[in-house]
């Protein structure tokens, strides 16, 4: 139990179990964010007013969901953007780089 103790303690696995757990709540509000906010506003300037996620091109029967794939990209850039600020605020970039 000892070495099952100092290996948490060393390895930050408590840590590992916090930012996990942070960055599924991180996820669910940037999501929130895309869908609810920026979506509508991005879908009004390209003429589709409904929702940017559902904007699609047929060709030859076949619906491309770009609309689906430019909310992915945007939700992807903006959960990157707040981890690099996280990690920067942190200073785990300079622990990174000493390892």
């Amino acid at each position: 139990m000892r070495g099952f103790i100092q290996f948490i303690k060393e390895q930050g696995v408590v840590g590992l179990a916090i930012g996990f757990i942070l960055g599924g709540s991180i996820s669910k509000i940037v999501g929130s964010l895309v869908n609810d906010i920026i979506n509508p506003i991005v879908g009004v300037f390209l003429g589709n007013s409904k929702d940017l996620a559902s904007a699609y091109i047929e060709i030859a029967g076949a619906k491309i969901m770009w609309g689906s794939f430019v909310n992915n990209a945007i939700d992807f850039f903006i959960l990157a953007f707040i981890i690099y600020i996280i990690a920067k605020l942190l200073k785990l970039d300079q622990i990174i780089s000493k390892k």
